[in-house]
C-alpha cells in the first residue's frame, strides 16, 4: 500500500495489484480517513436509529445479526480519486493527493438500511419527504475539520430496496477491520465514499441534509471561479454535495514509463 498521508491515516494499492482480483482483497482496500482509527469494543457498541421516527431504536451487532442479511458486491471510491492527476494535468486542488487506487470492489454483508428503517417507522409528513435526508454520524474520534464525521443521503435512497443501502458488517465474508469501519459502516452503492461511514454511531431521518462540515464545506465540486479558500466560500452553501460517482477509467498496466516487449 503507498501511504499518502500518515495523520490521519490515508493509503491506496499500486494499480498493478489492484487489477490482479476482481473482489478487492482487505488488505489492498484503500483506507481514507479524517481521524485516527478509535478503539472500540464491538459488543457493547449500539447504533441509534432517531429524528422523524415512529420508534427510536438502540440497536447492538447482534441486534444488526439477527435482521435479514443481504450481499452486496460494489465498488466505493473515494470523491477525491485521481485528484493527483487532476493537479498535475488540469489545475491545483487541494485535498490529499491520490493517484488512481482509492477504489475497492468488494462483497459487503449486512442488513438493508431500508430494513432498519422500516424497524423504526418514518414519520415524516408527505410534503417533507421529497427533502428529507437520513444522516449519518461517527463520534468515535475527533476529525480535522469538524469535531464528529457525518455524511446524509436522500431518503428515497435510504428507503429504496434497489438501491441496495446497507449496514454493513462483514467485508468479503470476514467481519469488518477498525480501518474499514468495523464494528459497523455504512455502504452505499454508486455514491461517493464520503457517504459510507465508517464507526457507526447513529442514523438521523430529518427534513434535510446533514450539517457536518463533511457534507457541507467539503466534497463538492465548485465554479472555476473558486480559487481559493476566500473565493470559494460564496459557493459552498449552493453547490450540491458530491453524491453519484461518475465513470472513468485508467491505464493501470503498462506503468508510464514501463518497457514493454
Amino acid at each position: 500500500m503507498s501511504t499518502e498521508s500518515k495523520e490521519p491515516v490515508n493509503r491506496e494499492p499500486p494499480l498493478k495489484e489492484l487489477i490482479e482480483h476482481f473482489i478487492t482483497p482487505v488488505n489492498e482496500g484503500y483506507d481514507r480517513n479524517h481521524s485516527g482509527y478509535p478503539q472500540i469494543d464491538g459488543e457493547s457498541h449500539r447504533v441509534v436509529v432517531d429524528g422523524a421516527v415512529s420508534n427510536n431504536l438502540s440497536l447492538s451487532k447482534v441486534d444488526l445479526q439477527s435482521l435479514p442479511q443481504h450481499v452486496v458486491v460494489c465498488a466505493l471510491q473515494c470523491a477525491g480519486n485521481r485528484r493527483h492527476t487532476m493537479r498535475t494535468k488540469i489545475k491545483e486542488v487541494s485535498g490529499v493527493d491520490w493517484f488512481d487506487g482509492a477504489v475497492m470492489n468488494c462483497k459487503w454483508k449486512g442488513p438493508l438500511l431500508c430494513d432498519v428503517l422500516d424497524k423504526a417507522g418514518i414519520s415524516l409528513p408527505d410534503e417533507d419527504r421529497e427533502s428529507a435526508h437520513v444522516a449519518f454520524a461517527s463520534y468515535e474520534a475527533e476529525c480535522q475539520d469538524d469535531s464528529w464525521y457525518g455524511a446524509s443521503i436522500s431518503l428515497d435512497r435510504a428507503t429504496s430496496r434497489e438501491a441496495e443501502v446497507i449496514l454493513a458488517l462483514e467485508m468479503n465474508n470476514e467481519p469488518l477491520t477498525i480501518s474499514h469501519g468495523f464494528p459497523v459502516r455504512v455502504v452505499t452503492p454508486g455514491i461517493a465514499g464520503a457517504r459510507s461511514v465508517k464507526w457507526l454511531n447513529q442514523i438521523t431521518v430529518q427534513k434535510k441534509e446533514s450539517q457536518n462540515h463533511y457534507q457541507q464545506r467539503d466534497y463538492k465540486v465548485l465554479p472555476p471561479e473558486a480559487t481559493d479558500a476566500e473565493s470559494a466560500e460564496k459557493y459552498w452553501d449552493s453547490t450540491p454535495a458530491i453524491m453519484e460517482m461518475p465513470v472513468n477509467s485508467v491505464i493501470a498496466w503498462p506503468e508510464t514509463g514501463s518497457k514493454v516487449h
